[in-house]
């Protein structure tokens, strides 16, 4: 997702998509160890997303202050 798109959500839209990323990457790092990822470079990938959508929603929480 760009991040046009995630900073057009709100804060409640971006934790739900946190925890959507999060879950993702659970399954892909049991799928690395049990060796049957196809893309090792998506792991990497999701962790920028999770992080991206963290900073945005720490933004929208001081903004909000």
């Amino acid at each position: 997702m760009k991040a046009q798109e995630l900073r057009e959500m709100n804060i409640e839209e971006l934790k739900a998509h946190q925890e959507t990323l999060l879950d993702e990457l659970a399954n892909l790092r049991v799928k690395l160890v049990l060796r049957q990822l196809d893309n090792p470079l998506r792991v990497r990938h999701l962790r920028k997303d999770i992080a991206r959508a963290r900073t945005l929603i720490r933004q929208k929480q001081l903004a909000a202050k």
